[in-house]
């Protein structure tokens, strides 16, 4: 009996052993087919593209001028065309673009998925901000989530910036029942945030590198460029894409 026992206990850790190799191998083929990132200059674009990813889209503001949405849907290189387009609508507790009522409209009417970011001030009132951004925002089923575009510290530790910014983001979650994006760069993210807002999906900015952010905290959007070209804008904008699928984009949506 004793024998049956070792050799039981033997063919188990073989197994596990096993089970152990090849979990570390699939991890080890995901690692390296992330890692094959692949750019490809597009004339039409201006830029080059980071072709793994399939679903592309762009960021604009007043600053894009009178756009033609129409024309930026429309738009297809090789396997290349907006999909998505967040618009901004609100900057602190007052401002509020003056292009966004016209793209917000124009974008879904041209079958974009659009969604709508606040330029955010951890020295201003955070609940004056939510109303600033419901004032002027509405969400519709098919919408991506509000998004929380925060960049500057304004010499604010990040105790303040965390505790203002987790009152914007509960008051959204509450007011639309998803959870809110948060756009930022990677630096901003681990200076000043940190990991209690990692159940956020994330957007990150990470210009002009041949690589994708460097970062372990997953995100779901990343800003590659900000001197893209595309039909129907007559400056530049920033393009980014999406880690999904259509489905995943869809999935992501206000129901």
């Amino acid at each position: 009996m004793p024998k049956l026992r070792i050799k039981k206990s033997r063919r188990i850790i073989f197994t596990l052993l096993l089970l152990l190799c090849l979990t570390f191998g699939a991890w080890l083929w995901w690692q390296e087919r992330e890692e094959a990132l692949n750019f490809v200059r597009y004339e039409e674009f201006g830029i080059e593209m980071p072709v793994n990813y399939a679903i592309h889209g762009i960021d604009v503001s007043r600053f894009q001028k009178n756009i033609n949405w129409s024309a930026v849907e429309q738009m297809q290189v090789d396997r290349i065309h907006i999909s998505f387009a967040f618009i901004k609508a609100t900057e602190g507790i007052t401002r509020q673009d003056a292009s966004f009522k016209q793209n917000w409209q124009k974008a879904k009417k041209a079958g974009i998925v659009r969604g709508a970011y606040h330029f955010f001030y951890s020295t201003r009132d955070p609940l004056k901000q939510v109303i600033n951004f419901q004032n002027v925002v509405q969400l519709e089923s098919g919408d991506l989530p509000p998004v929380l575009d925060i960049e500057v510290h304004n010499n604010q530790p990040p105790a303040v910036i965390r505790s203002t910014a987790r009152i914007w983001l509960e008051e959204m979650e509450k007011a639309y029942g998803v959870k809110p994006i948060i756009y930022t760069n990677m630096h901003f993210y681990e200076t000043y945030l940190g990991e209690e807002f990692d159940r956020y999906p994330l957007w990150v900015a990470h210009y002009y590198q041949k690589e994708r952010p460097s970062t372990q905290r997953h995100w779901l959007f990343w800003q590659h460029s900000d001197i893209g070209r595309v039909n129907g804008i007559s400056t530049t904008v920033d393009f980014n894409v999406f880690r999904g699928d259509s489905l995943a984009l869809r999935k992501l949506c206000l129901p």
